[in-house]
């Protein structure tokens, strides 16, 4: 007997992801889209700092899902709370550092007439940063399966408020611990990311952040004076371009090759954990995304007035290395984001603005380009992070790759609506913002830097002498461990004690998974996401509290 018209249109309704663009989720994501804007340009301004403020989002809208009119029960639903929890975090990120930093740059150079047009380049950045993560995410590069932590922690903080038990019992006392270690002090966000992502990568991620701790007071030396975290990221990142080049031509090693085969008999028994991007359309993310970060560039050059200081093939040049910059950029920070949950932005921008003054970049054209590659890399890891809750929240349904792409591509809707706001935002309040000289500290270092100049020719050669550790540690992990890149990612956070909470954690998750097996892999990831909550809602309410 076949079934009931009525019945069958439930049961479509049932398969289908909920929609981004339904007018009561529409209206809950620009509201708390609005908020993350002002919460993000509020912490760069005073702080320095923007907050991931998913989990603060994934709250927000189970708090809404209780009300019991207007249709707002709705949003019970564990993928409508994804939803809105990616609109809040990628209008925070893009606001603060995709948006608000580039245009200040030119402002503080003494090129205020430049912002606007900056302002037009960092929205067009964040656009296509965020085109080439949708294209690229679930690939072998970029695989749903990597740690993302903080995506971890926003799918377990969802999916304990809809499930209670004991998961939520864990996940909340975990919660309570980061937030509490947070209070004296400690920065637990570390702690909780080794509880989720790659060992052999969070060892070298450790390993960079008490080098930075200990080498320079044992030593009497400056590492950051000497370019040596530079150093060792630059030659990681060549190595890590390289074998970007290497996946997508289908080259592989015979590690790299066992390991496909591992998950490929995997994803026989999970089909969320096949890839969902070939390297074919891989190759065409990253081929695509470079001609649109070169047509933004010449964009940017032509309304910038470049045109009068440069000539044709200077401005095809600026172009080139502003695309090539914007491409480099956002796959390291989004490497660095998927393996250790922190993001190395404003150091390997500053690498960029190096170079540029080794090349003798005329000092405007090389603000605009520098403003142009800080506007890549945060939304690009956020939306990572994002994108890595909605997996694990809709990984369990059968048949999974139609729901999965189709949970994916709504949640980038739900996040262009929160970029819309934060553009919205940024346009509305940047002029009475920098009047009161409210400024990210880190664009004051980069114009100050620009205009300073580099005339020591040391530099370029400290970079090339420390930029062979940092390829020699990328090419022994591989594409799949990073650890290059992360052990430069740990020499440039350089947080205090953070290296000795990730060794710490580290050790209690081996010997916990030994004792407990497969269910201490599961509670040990659920501790982890906890402390990342914790740490992100201290983060935020003391920031708020503060100012």
């Amino acid at each position: 007997m076949s079934s009931s018209p009525a019945a069958s249109v439930s049961e479509r309704a049932a398969a289908q992801h909920p929609r981004a663009f339904e007018p009561v989720t529409a209206l809950i994501t620009l509201a708390v889209s609005l908020l993350g804007a002002a919460i993000g340009i509020h912490m760069i301004t005073t702080l320095g700092v923007s907050p991931n403020t998913s989990v603060i989002g994934a709250v927000i809208a189970m708090l809404i899902g209780r009300v019991g009119f207007a249709g707002l029960h709705r949003m019970r639903d564990v993928n409508r709370q994804n939803l809105v929890q990616s609109s809040i975090s990628g209008a925070t990120f893009a606001a603060a550092n995709s948006l608000l930093t580039p245009i200040a740059i030119p402002y503080l150079f003494g090129r205020p007439e430049l912002v606007w047009p900056m302002l037009l380049g960092a929205s067009l950045g964040l656009a296509i940063d965020v085109y080439v993560l949708y294209r690229a995410y679930g690939s072998r590069f970029f695989p749903a399966s990597a740690a993302w932590p903080p995506g971890v922690a926003a799918a377990e903080t969802i999916k304990a408020g809809d499930q209670g038990g004991k998961q939520a019992v864990v996940l909340i006392s975990g919660g309570v611990v980061g937030f509490v270690a947070s209070l004296l002090g400690l920065p637990m966000s570390a702690a909780g990311i080794a509880m989720i992502g790659n060992m052999w990568a969070l060892l070298m991620f450790a390993a960079g952040l008490l080098i930075a701790q200990y080498i320079p007071g044992l030593l009497d030396v400056d590492l950051a004076a000497l370019y040596v975290p530079h150093g060792v990221m630059v030659g990681a990142g060549v190595v890590a371009l390289v074998q970007i080049v290497l996946i997508m031509a289908g080259k592989q090693t015979a590690r790299q090759a066992a390991r496909a085969r591992e998950l490929e008999e995997a994803a026989q028994e999970d089909p969320a954990l096949a890839p969902t991007v070939t390297d074919a359309m891989l190759r065409k993310a990253l081929t695509s995304g470079f001609g649109l970060f070169f047509l933004g560039a010449v964009l940017l050059a032509l309304v910038g007035g470049m045109w009068t200081q440069l000539p044709w093939w200077g401005l095809i040049g600026f172009a080139l290395f502003a695309a090539f910059a914007a491409i480099v950029h956002e796959l390291i920070v989004g490497l660095a984001a998927m393996h250790a949950g922190w993001f190395p932005a404003f150091a390997v921008t500053l690498i960029f603005l190096i170079l540029g003054l080794l090349l003798h970049f005329p000092a405007v054209p090389l603000a605009l380009l520098i403003g142009y590659c800080a506007s890549t890399g945060p939304a690009f890891a956020d939306m990572g992070y994002d994108f890595k809750a909605g997996w694990i929240l809709r990984r369990d349904r059968r048949p999974y790759t139609a729901f999965e792409l189709e949970g994916r591509r709504e949640q980038l809707k739900a996040s262009v609506l929160g970029f819309v706001m934060a553009i919205g935002l940024v346009a509305l309040v940047w002029p009475s913002l920098f009047a009161d000289g409210n400024v990210p500290p880190t664009s004051q270092v980069y114009a100050d830097t620009i205009s300073a100049g580099l005339s020591d020719p040391s530099v370029l050669v400290n970079l090339l002498i420390w930029a062979i550790p940092g390829a020699i540690v990328q090419i022994i992990g591989g594409p799949g461990r990073q650890m290059g890149i992360l052990l430069a990612t740990g020499l440039l956070v350089a947080t205090p004690n953070a290296g000795w909470l990730v060794l710490i954690a580290l050790l209690a998750r081996v010997l916990w998974q030994r004792w407990r097996g497969a269910t201490g892999e599961q509670e040990v990831a659920l501790v982890g996401a906890g402390l990342i909550a914790g740490d992100s809602v201290h983060s935020v309410g003391t920031m708020i509290w503060k100012h």
